[in-house]
């Protein structure tokens, strides 16, 4: 049976922490490692088995040659080499790092085979489909941090909007807290995090595994409610333009931030989702007429898929740490 996850959620997310005059950098994609890779036995005679086992961390792809393929993060797989082989753990991970490690399987009597050539990049090849002809998104995605986001312009006065977190204060409702609230669009896209989706004809889900949250989005392009509830993942709407899906989102409480700035009700995310070799190419937009002078545009950026992951994991807010001891008692909240 599947184990719960119990992580610690992420509590900065690409905006600098000041707490007691000491400055805690970006959060920043944990970088891939691989933890283990092992033969079960080394050496054995010509049709017995050998177990391969293997544990890595933080991957954006998998893949074990010769014979084998994409692999899950962690696993075990049993084989029956009629020869000494060496067989090569190829790791990708965020940054397009590339970590390897090789056990070689001696079998008695016979001549050894290795991978010589280098080990293609792991892609997704598939041009899925639905029935319509549309791009069939489903699978498992990473997140990707935001690189060289310039500053928006805010309207006069909206200075206040902007997330203070120098000193002992706090203003607002942010990122930074243990309570694991759904962190709002296009925010919980840049958390280290992997999420799912689950496409349908007329719609589609998008699972997210921090902090155990979901979006269902229509793909008919019909018009928003006129008086949507405010909502923490807002209303979308989706509709194709070509085979790049655009998600328009209205419809927000006023209980998140986008990327160091809080916002008001009158919040308008547009987001477009294109499949590309290693992922989805995602591009957003965000609008607040009472916040900023303009709209305020994202750099494009690539969420990795994930062959390796069947789903994403249940989160459990639990074991968190209590980090309003680093803010006085008398702070604002």
């Amino acid at each position: 049976m599947r184990a719960v996850a119990k992580r610690v959620p992420v509590l900065i997310l690409g905006v600098p922490l000041v707490v007691a005059g000491q400055t805690t950098a970006a959060r920043s994609a944990p970088p891939a490692r691989i933890v283990s890779f092992t033969a079960q036995p080394e050496s054995i005679q010509s049709g017995q088995p050998v177990v391969l086992v293997w544990a890595t961390e933080n991957p954006t792809g998998i893949a074990i040659d010769p014979d084998v393929g994409r692999v899950a993060a962690r696993g075990s797989k049993q084989l029956f080499p009629s020869v000494t082989t060496t067989y090569t753990l190829k790791v990708n991970g965020p940054g397009s790092s590339v970590l390897t490690k090789s056990v070689t399987i001696t079998v008695a009597g016979g001549a050894p085979t290795t991978v010589t050539a280098p080990i293609a990049p792991i892609t997704i090849q598939k041009d899925a489909r639905m029935p319509d002809g549309k791009p069939d998104l489903t699978g498992v995605y990473g997140f990707a941090s935001v690189r060289d986001l310039a500053s928006p312009q805010l309207k006069p006065g909206a200075e206040k909007f902007k997330v203070d977190r120098s000193g002992h204060f706090v203003g607002g409702r942010t990122t930074l807290g243990t309570d694991c609230v759904p962190l709002g669009i296009p925010q919980t896209f840049v958390t280290p995090y992997p999420f799912q989706i689950i496409q349908k004809q007329n719609f589609l889900v998008m699972l997210f595994e921090y902090p155990n949250t979901f979006r269902f989005i229509p793909l008919d392009g019909r018009p928003h409610p006129p008086d949507p509830d405010p909502a923490w993942m807002g209303e979308p709407v989706g509709r194709w333009d070509g085979d790049t899906l655009a998600v328009d989102t209205v419809g927000f409480n006023e209980k998140t931030e986008v990327s160091g700035y809080m916002h008001t009700t009158a919040l308008h995310v547009m987001e477009r989702f294109r499949r590309v070799v290693n992922g989805l190419q995602y591009d957003v937009t965000v609008e607040d007429p009472n916040v900023f002078q303009k709209p305020w545009v994202f750099p494009s950026r690539v969420l990795p898929a994930r062959p390796d992951e069947e789903r994403v994991d249940e989160f459990v807010c639990e074991n968190n740490v209590d980090y309003s001891k680093f803010f006085e008692k008398n702070d604002k909240k």
